[in-house]
């Protein structure tokens, strides 16, 4: 951090309030912002988090409450106003538009751009920032449309650092992001910071922030809890701050030692496929929650598209209880006499369709599925305490987390014997979370057997009663007990000559 002491701050709110009726979104808060820091900005859905980034990024106003930028008092009553500033923000709905090119995604608004006349220059410009961070595959003149959304997140994050932005605020920018690819962002980040852009930076992964940042701010219930200087706190004492409880107290207690666990309803026997998976072995009783942990593309997301059925030409012999069986497709996976359900790593395209009404996507599942589902849809969403005005409501005006909630419901209403979950707490806030591990420990005490790919390293350890650590489609090393910690689990990810 190159913060020059005595600088006034790029942005500074002084007694900032914001209401929606009777609801108070941010209530007295005082906050600032820097030249040449990465500040974080962390707590739950609710807690004042996007309301904030929005009074900074011009798109609503305080009321009451001060804006100043370089110390002086402005208002900031748009977002063309705040770019005026300097200030840019990467909202976390993504913004770009779907019918045009990157190219004329990137350039559009921008400054300087003229009547709309490219030149070989620009166009060059905006090839090193997308080669910069990962995006080498990105055509230039390739429909937004037809990306991935990995590639739409960086595409957006190139539109915004396009912008030359003296703050730059991303909201959860990383989420859709491997591990690889988001070092190169961060790599790029710190060094605009050191050239002295301020970075106001909201996620919900932990380890990004304690990564990245240089402070962090912590907001609970619309109010300014702390700001602190990164490192000062573990991860359990920050959690403390953001939720009001210990971490001991988001995580259910894992099942007794001396505990039997059931028959064993997931055999995995010499798993591999296309030079992507390579000879795996491992089964999951009826009551095991599973981890699957290590660094993002290690093949973890392609074991359970293979287990579900979703890849083609799998080799190795799969046993579901006394059944041989390797899925062809998935609607084989999830029939009865199978028992697989998959909830995918992306729930806006791959695990709802968010168009659709809530009902809708609830059904989705038992197409096709050959017994009846538990239909009790009602029953689901108060266990979850998911929150929508009603099931006509459409998926898309959900928050990520109630979003979170229907892509499970769908899959529990067919009673599944074995669940696949892909990182299914990517991207949602904190008391969301604990309320899906609260779940996940029912399950399991019914007799489910869990499969938990985790990106989270304190979900492996708190929650799974075992961890499979990947490296290059391989297991290199499987934890339990004691063995089970975070450190374990980072250096059998990192070194797996380490872990063997």
């Amino acid at each position: 951090m190159v913060t020059p002491s005595g600088t006034a701050p790029i942005v500074e709110l002084k007694g900032a309030s914001r209401h929606y009726g009777p609801v108070v979104a941010l209530s007295d808060v005082d906050f600032a912002c820097h030249a040449g820091e990465i500040h974080a900005v962390l707590g739950e859905n609710g807690a004042g988090k996007s309301t904030l980034m929005k009074l900074v990024a011009g798109v609503v106003q305080p009321e009451p409450g001060d804006v100043l930028v370089d110390g002086h008092p402005v208002r900031l009553s748009s977002p063309r106003v705040a770019l005026e500033h300097g200030i840019v923000c990467m909202f976390q709905e993504l913004s770009l538009a779907p019918d045009l090119s990157v190219r004329d995604n990137v350039l559009l608004g921008a400054r300087s751009t003229g009547l709309g006349f490219f030149s070989y220059r620009r166009m060059r410009d905006v090839r090193a920032l997308l080669d910069r961070i990962g995006g080498e595959g990105i055509r230039l003149t390739a429909r937004v449309r037809d990306l991935t959304l990995p590639d739409r997140q960086l595409v957006e994050i190139v539109k915004a650092l396009y912008r030359e932005p003296r703050l730059l605020i991303l909201d959860e920018a990383t989420s859709a992001l491997n591990a690889s690819v988001v070092d190169r962002v961060f790599a790029l980040l710190r060094e605009r910071r050191d050239a002295g852009l301020g970075v106001l930076f909201i996620s919900h992964r932990f380890h990004e922030v304690e990564a990245l940042a240089d402070r962090i701010s912590v907001f609970r219930n619309g109010r300014h809890v702390e700001t602190f200087d990164n490192g000062r706190y573990g991860y359990g004492d920050i959690i403390q701050r953001m939720v009001g409880q210990s971490i001991d107290e988001l995580f259910p207690p894992k099942a007794s030692v001396d505990e039997v666990l059931g028959e064993v309803v997931l055999a995995v026997d010499g798993l591999t496929w296309n030079g992507r998976l390579h000879d795996l072995h491992f089964d999951v009783r009826a009551g095991d929650i599973i981890g699957i942990g290590g660094l993002d593309g290690q093949g973890q997301i392609t074991l359970l598209q293979a287990l579900f059925g979703v890849l083609r030409r799998v080799d190795g012999a799969v046993k579901i209880g006394e059944r041989q069986v390797v899925p062809e497709n998935p609607r084989i996976a999830k029939q009865s006499s199978t028992g697989l359900a998959l909830v995918p790593e992306d729930r806006k395209t791959e695990g709802l369709i968010p168009e659709l009404s809530i009902a809708a996507n609830l059904e989705l599942a038992q197409l096709g599925h050959d017994g009846p589902g538990d239909a009790d849809f009602e029953a689901l969403a108060a266990e979850l305490e998911l929150k929508c005005a009603s099931f006509a409501q459409p998926a898309a005006a959900l928050s990520g987390g109630n979003q979170q909630k229907v892509a499970l419901m769908k899959w529990l209403a067919l009673s599944p014997r074995c669940l696949l979950l892909a990182d299914p707490t990517r991207g949602i806030d904190v008391r969301t979370k604990t309320q899906i591990y609260a779940l996940l420990r029912r399950l399991a005490s019914k007799g489910v057997a869990v499969v938990l790919l985790s990106t989270d390293h304190e979900e492996l350890v708190h929650l799974c009663d075992r961890v499979h650590v990947f490296y290059d489609g391989r297991i290199v090393s499987t934890l339990a007990d004691e063995e089970l910690t975070s450190e374990a689990v980072v250096t059998a990810s990192l070194d797996p000559g380490a872990a063997a």
